[in-house]
């Protein structure tokens, strides 16, 4: 034992290498620095690779066909492997793994643990049933108590930080619902601690996160005076706004269904708070959004993007859009083209619709050939660079706050980070009097190359 101030703490024994690949969103993205801080608590170090690692851990998405497969191919690899190194620790995490459960031990014998995404934070207590021999599916349904597990971050200034986990919704084309569970929102002052935290470590900017953030707090108990939820996303921005050390606060994923009146003009009131927003349409045209059961119109739309640049005029909107779903016709797709073109977004993921397994789309009869699908998603991603960088020229000659996130990879000369509007910005990575720029530094750059999704400048 080493003594510690006149305690004794234990010392970790190395257990050897780990290696994470992430797949898919930003919770997942989360997921894994929780599971990477439980592994270094156990006493595992980050490896080089992931084909010399000890323990292998794959957290998956599901949500497209494509990613699900990508997944099968690298296990492969790793099941080869194992056959040679039976000490080998071989994790699926995430949403394929709770979407596939035992049948991914049947595919991949080789596993020693598969567990769905609600079992993130009992990855140590998992890990130690397989160390006593056992092979272990971890799907069930599962309480996310709070959270105490210290996660390891990848950025020392950019922080993810999630609020409510899982979604209620039944979009007919998704896949989350089954494997993310039921909405369960955090409460407020943990969150707030989680941030203060981070605060304390140096971190400057806190993404607030959530598979349908618009939700948090209504599983929460409790009415205000005036009638309405005690718990909402607009009350947690007031809630956290005043954390200390903290300069940037952001949020994803939002739902069209839910994202109010006032939830907008707390952001714009905010100053913390980015004008920043991530708000998927999926289709412009209102027939395919009832088949998707999305629960609002285009025109709703039109109404919060309207809203939003009334309030805050120069805000970046990003959305995610879905072509070719089942029955979707020629016409319908136009639609949609012409809503991307309306609004001006400033960035758009766009993928072809994927039937998933257990949602009702999948099974319609109506679906889409993959030609169709082809055609629809060059066009439509033609668009999206078009109009991202019609967007991008606002930029040219202004002066922007930039929050600096570190060295550039393909140049060490230069640094990059973000506008509040989340455009990616590179410029020289020293002052005139030859001092380094350092990360999570404010600085202001005057902007002088635009790309359709980045910027480039010098320091002002």
């Amino acid at each position: 034992m080493a003594e510690t101030d006149g305690m004794t703490a234990p010392i970790l024994s190395p257990r050897g290498s780990y290696w994470i690949t992430t797949f898919g969103c930003q919770m997942n993205k989360a997921d894994s620095e929780r599971m990477a801080g439980i592994l270094e608590s156990m006493g595992y170090r980050a490896g080089d690779d992931e084909h010399s690692a000890d323990l292998v851990l794959y957290n998956t998405c599901t949500i497209r066909d494509n990613a699900e497969q990508k997944v099968y191919s690298y296990l492969g690899r790793q099941a080869q492997r194992k056959r040679t190194n039976p000490n080998l620790t071989l994790v699926v995490a995430g949403c394929v793994a709770q979407q596939e459960g035992e049948s991914l031990l049947r595919r991949v014998p080789e596993l020693d643990l598969v567990m769905g995404p609600q079992h993130a934070n009992r990855l140590d207590v998992l890990l130690a049933q397989v160390e006593q021999g056992q092979q272990v599916v971890a799907t069930e349904e599962h309480h996310i108590l709070e959270d105490i597990t210290t996660a390891r971050r990848d950025s020392q200034v950019c922080g993810w930080v999630n609020v409510i986990y899982g979604c209620n919704e039944r979009c007919t084309y998704c896949v989350v619902p089954s494997v993310r569970g039921q909405e369960q929102s955090r409460l407020p002052d943990a969150i707030k601690l989680e941030m203060e935290g981070l605060a304390a470590q140096g971190f400057k900017e806190i993404t607030l996160l959530g598979q349908n953030i618009d939700a948090y707090g209504r599983d929460l108990p409790g009415i205000t005076p005036e009638g309405r939820r005690a718990h909402t996303l607009t009350d947690l921005l007031h809630h956290v706004h005043e954390v200390e050390g903290i300069e940037r606060i952001r949020f994803a994923t939002s739902h069209p269904r839910y994202f109010t009146e006032r939830l907008i003009d707390a952001c714009a009131d905010l100053p913390k708070v980015c004008e920043h927003f991530h708000i998927p349409f999926q289709s412009g045209d209102d027939t395919v959004l009832k088949a998707m059961a999305r629960g609002y119109t285009v025109e709703r739309y039109r109404r919060i993007v309207g809203r939003i640049r009334e309030r805050m005029p120069d805000a970046a909107i990003s959305a995610d859009v879905i072509v070719a779903f089942p029955g979707e016709t020629e016409a319908q797709f136009r639609r949609t083209l012409a809503l991307i073109e309306e609004i001006g977004f400033d960035a758009v993921n766009t993928a072809a619709y994927s039937p998933r397994p257990n949602t009702p789309a999948a099974d319609w009869p109506d679906q889409l050939s993959e030609a169709v699908k082809v055609e629809r998603l060059q066009e439509i991603n033609a668009l999206v660079e078009q109009q991202a960088r019609q967007r991008s020229a606002r930029y040219a000659g202004r002066i922007e706050e930039i929050l600096v996130e570190g060295t550039n990879p393909k140049d060490p000369q230069q640094v990059m980070g973000r506008t509040r509007t989340n455009r990616l910005t590179f410029f020289p990575g020293a002052r005139a009097d030859g001092r380094a720029i350092e990360p999570g530094e404010l600085v202001t750059v005057q902007i002088e190359g635009v790309r359709a999704f980045s910027l480039s400048g010098k320091l002002t």
